[in-house]
């Protein structure tokens, strides 16, 4: 099920989907849609989604624990109960979507249609990939458990499964000034220059180009290839090949100089990729404080 606010954008326009659900996360990630629709000149799509996959009572077993006149009454009030929960849904669901909207007017984005589903996010997203040049959501989102640093269950799948460039958007609000672009000399990394050279998203910010551990020759070679691309492009970017574990040195690097995003790949090659995949992406995303643009 769709319900869509319809507001028409034109077909060369760019668009970003920007995915709420009313969490902790949900002002960042209005401020980074909304600065990314004025970097790169797009409209937004706001996605809520309703979960289907919560408890359902009406579901439940009561065969043989309580008597079939208690069991007809107690059905009846859960049908009842079901209707109110689907309503309540719906109608915060709408309130999110009208918040988000007036949000992103009032940060002067021009063009903002908005859309409630009744999926899971990881499930609907490539039904987007022909639509969206841009995807944002947050590191967590409501079910995810704060205190163990849990992400939102929906944001590794998304990233797997997504074509498009992916924005984390982190829970404080930064002035994206400068970047650190996380480089193995791999395919997503390589991806992720181009899209800056190319792309206006990241246009006007400074670049600071980190490799770590040992630069064979190869790598070398590709490093150098991707700051000629970048300053071709007009960035400022500062090149560094850092020693030990790219996770504790990348991290290391983006406190010291207090730069406001982490562009990486979610995939790598060569020794960094244990980074980049799976397990250790999440780690990195969990463990920065920035928002991370993430390629694959």
């Amino acid at each position: 099920m769709a319900l869509t606010q319809k507001n028409p954008t034109p077909k060369d326009m760019p668009q970003i989907l920007t995915c709420t659900d009313g969490s902790h996360y949900a002002n960042s990630v209005y401020h980074y849609s909304a600065w990314a629709a004025k970097q790169m000149g797009a409209s937004i799509h706001v996605l809520h989604m309703l979960d289907p996959l919560h408890e359902d009572p009406l579901n439940a077993d009561f065969s043989g624990s309580i008597g079939l006149g208690a069991k007809k009454a107690l059905m009846e009030e859960l049908v009842e109960l079901e209707a109110t929960r689907a309503r309540i849904a719906l109608k915060r669901g709408q309130a999110i979507l009208d918040d988000a909207r007036e949000r992103m007017v009032e940060a002067g984005v021009a063009r903002v249609t908005t859309e409630q589903r009744h999926e899971r996010l990881s499930d609907s997203i490539d039904q987007y990939h022909s639509k969206v040049d841009l995807v944002v959501l947050g590191k967590r989102g409501n079910h995810a458990d704060f205190a163990k640093g849990h992400l939102g269950s929906n944001l590794e799948r998304v990233i797997r499964s997504c074509t498009h460039p992916v924005l984390v958007a982190s829970s404080a609000e930064y002035p994206m000034q400068r970047f650190v672009l996380a480089f193995d000399g791999g395919q997503s990394a390589q991806k992720a220059v181009r899209y800056a050279a190319e792309s206006s998203l990241l246009k006007g910010m400074s670049c600071h180009l980190i490799c770590a551990g040992k630069a064979e020759p190869k790598l070398q070679t590709a490093l150098e290839a991707a700051q000629a691309e970048l300053k071709a492009a007009g960035y400022e970017v500062d090149v560094d090949i850092l020693e030990g574990e790219p996770a504790t040195v990348i991290t290391e690097a983006i406190d010291k100089e207090s730069a406001d995003l982490l562009v990486m790949g979610a995939y790598g090659s060569s020794r960094l990729r244990k980074f980049f995949v799976g397990s250790t992406t999440t780690e990195m995303i969990r463990g920065t404080k920035r928002p991370v643009l993430l390629f694959r």
